[in-house]
């Protein structure tokens, strides 16, 4: 393929990758003894990033985060069904945590801006050039995917999953092993799009459950609807239920 082919038009193989990430860099197999050493010294960098994130999310409140897929425009309905559903859930008193970026992100985001509540964009360093949407009152950067996907669960009260790509379902599953594991309690996960994620559905139902590779309860901890108003009621059904109940004993 000719160097001057559109970017647009190159195979996934062959996306820009204009410089190494962080990211990269921290999972690089390392033998030079140099090298070794500039990892342990990353460690700071690490745990710089992880206080900037805490000072900056701990004063948003009750919160809800977003995913889905940066390809989708807003001449497509799901695009406009995410801008609704963050209305409504900001109307009910969440505010919108997201990617920053575009597609479901900038919905998601615009939706919060709609309903006048806090509207968060959780930034990732990429190889190739990403554009913070504009619909953001809070725009934080990260070099290191895990720590970015710590800020997502952690200043949340619930995802929304809305149809995504393999980042999606890279938090999705985050959150599901997290609930499984009860890392973390009364986490509703949403699935918005019953045709889009049915077939995923059908497969952990007759393939990993019926193999009890998951138990069958395993599939109850997603919430799966088509309806933003449900999406909000299901969200707030929980957080009040959650906030009903004394708080679990430390041990």
């Amino acid at each position: 393929m000719s160097d001057s082919a559109p970017k647009d038009q190159a195979p996934p193989e062959t996306l820009p990758h204009e410089y190494p990430t962080e990211d990269e860099r921290l999972l690089e197999s390392v033998e030079d003894i140099r090298t070794i050493g500039k990892d342990a010294w990353r460690i700071f960098r690490i745990m710089g990033e992880f206080v900037e994130g805490f000072e900056e999310m701990s004063e948003i409140g009750p919160a809800v985060s977003i995913f889905g897929s940066a390809r989708v425009g807003p001449e497509d309905p799901v695009y406009q069904r995410c801008v609704e559903t963050a209305r409504r859930l900001g109307e009910a008193g969440f505010a919108i945590i997201t990617g920053g970026g575009p597609g479901i992100m900038e919905a998601a985001n615009r939706g919060a801006k709609l309903a006048d509540v806090k509207s968060v964009g959780c930034n990732i360093e990429l190889p190739f050039e990403q554009f913070s949407n504009a619909f953001l009152d809070v725009s934080i950067d990260f070099r290191y995917f895990f720590v970015r996907k710590t800020m997502f669960v952690k200043y949340a009260e619930a995802f929304v999953i809305f149809p995504g790509g393999y980042g999606t379902m890279d938090e999705l599953f985050e959150a599901l092993t997290l609930i499984q594991t009860n890392k973390v309690r009364d986490f509703p996960v949403v699935l918005f799009g019953s045709e889009y994620w049915g077939g995923l559905l059908e497969w952990l139902r007759g393939r990993m459950a019926r193999e009890a590779k998951i138990a069958p309860g395993d599939l109850d901890l997603m919430y799966v609807t088509d309806d933003p108003a449900e999406v909000a009621d299901h969200i707030v059904r929980r957080y009040q239920g959650r906030h009903a109940r004394p708080p679990a004993r430390q041990e």
